[in-house]
């Protein structure tokens, strides 16, 4: 009843600009810009559609509340226990925000349409998760927290699963191949991203630049084959050393694999009074190439891109033929870039974008160096086995081992807080991340993520 209490009032309390300066709302003192990719999509699923997630996200509270019941009284088949257990995953993923609390927050993995047209599953996410009162404590319930509304909110249009009509995968052309779409996704929509905001996000002004192409970009490398090995053959017609993609793909491939936003937030009391950008965006990850290293340039020029952005190149382009990078003064660059700046892939000088990238001196040294005095760390991170042997443990923000996600601001931005919300064993909020009970490991995505939160703070 209190859940459902807290749901009514936090309604209620809802005006139309809930957040703009007046005298009755003062312009805000600090802000905290935060990303959190929410793992909200199957994986290797080819069945995987948009539908279901509608369901999943409009999901009546009393309803969620009887398939979590059902769950603990071990009464459920196959069916109704994996979809308690996806709510359980929704819920545990609110409940994190709703601890964090970020005034601007940047949701990767967040399916959609494909065009970011339709907004009933952020919508739902907002109502029937956000706006309720989650607990600390998962399934085992109590100490809720407050609920959390995001007066605005945009869905972007993505590459993820729009056929590209080529055949990219050189293993003949099929249009339900997710390697055959402009980004990998087994349908449109699948692996997008939304922005929610306490703030207003100024469409009319933003920036996308979904069909940018990679062949344009500045020192955009073609990826020939490189591996070649007589227990894997090459495909049909193709020999080691030549070009992966031929010259017609190569004219149209799209760079982003979702999609890159330059999206204004109108702050009031923000520096000069001009919006802070936020640059949002989700680079393939650098893995799962079979004969060349494509994946791996692909995820080091998707980051590079903001590196010629903020420089101002005259030759970035957005969708809707508008010439020439960033004109703004202030930025937070946010997202998963599914890139470490000291450990892994990145190392190698081929594969180095979020290097350069980070290494500007327009991007915040204190909050990218692993010793400036706001570089993001966890408690959770820090015990963590560290299996891949990462030379800062601490820093890491998914599960798999590596720093991946990134809420950076510009470095006219005064940072006053930073971290990575990943609680330890016996901290408050563990079970958020690890539950023995649920699915069949009881971590990462199963339980919420297998990526943290991370946020930073400014002051204006």
């Amino acid at each position: 009843m209190l859940r459902v209490l807290l749901l009514v009032l936090s309604t209620m309390a809802l005006p139309s600009c809930s957040f703009e300066g007046s005298d009755n709302n003062p312009p805000p003192r600090t802000v905290k810009f935060a990303t959190f990719n929410v793992s909200f999509a199957h994986d290797g699923d080819p069945t995987e559609s948009f539908a279901p997630w509608i369901k999943y996200m409009n999901m009546p509270f009393s309803q969620q509340e009887s398939l979590i019941q059902e769950w603990k009284s071990g009464s459920q088949g196959g069916a109704e226990r994996k979809l308690a257990e996806r709510v359980m995953q929704i819920r545990n993923v609110a409940a994190i925000i709703q601890v964090v609390r970020p005034d601007v927050l940047l949701l990767n993995e967040f399916n959609n349409d494909g065009y970011g047209k339709n907004d009933q599953a952020l919508q739902g996410f907002q109502k029937n998760y956000l706006a309720i009162a989650q607990s600390m404590n998962s399934v085992d319930g109590g100490d809720l927290l407050d609920p959390i509304i995001y007066p605005y909110m945009q869905n972007y249009a993505t590459n993820t699963g729009l056929p590209s009509g080529m055949d990219l995968a050189n293993n003949g052309y099929d249009q339900k191949d997710p390697n055959d779409a402009y980004g990998f996704g087994f349908y449109h929509g699948h692996y997008a991203f939304a922005l929610l905001s306490r703030y207003k996000i100024d469409a009319e002004n933003t920036r996308t630049f979904q069909t940018f192409k990679r062949k344009d970009l500045p020192n955009a490398v073609m990826p020939t084959i490189n591996v070649c090995t007589d227990e894997k053959p090459l495909p049909k017609a193709m020999t080691c050393g030549d070009n992966w993609f031929n010259d017609e793909e190569w004219q149209q491939l799209r760079l982003s694999s979702k999609n890159h936003v330059d999206a204004p937030i109108i702050i009031p009391g923000s520096p000069g009074a001009s919006p802070i950008h936020v640059l949002l965006a989700h680079p393939t990850p650098a893995a799962f190439d079979t004969f060349s290293d494509n994946n791996k340039y692909r995820n080091s020029d998707e980051n590079a891109f903001w590196l010629h952005y903020i420089n101002g190149h005259k030759g970035i382009y957005d969708d809707k033929g508008v010439y020439g990078g960033f004109s703004g003064e202030s930025f937070v660059i946010m997202g998963d870039l599914n890139a470490d700046t000291v450990w892994g892939t990145t190392t190698d000088a081929r594969f180095n974008g979020i290097q350069h990238l980070m290494s500007h001196p327009r991007v915040n040294q204190s909050v990218v160096r692993i010793d400036g005095k706001y570089s993001p760390t966890s408690s959770g991170a820090a015990i963590e086995p560290n299996r891949r042997n990462h030379p800062h443990p601490n820093i890491r923000t998914a599960t798999f081992g590596s720093r991946a996600d990134y809420s950076v601001p510009s470095a006219d931005l005064k940072v006053i807080e930073s971290g990575v919300y990943w609680q330890a064993e016996g901290e408050p909020g563990r079970l958020l991340f690890n539950d023995s009970r649920i699915g069949s490991r009881g971590t990462d995505k199963q339980v919420s993520s297998d990526h943290r939160l991370v946020w930073v703070t400014i002051e204006l």
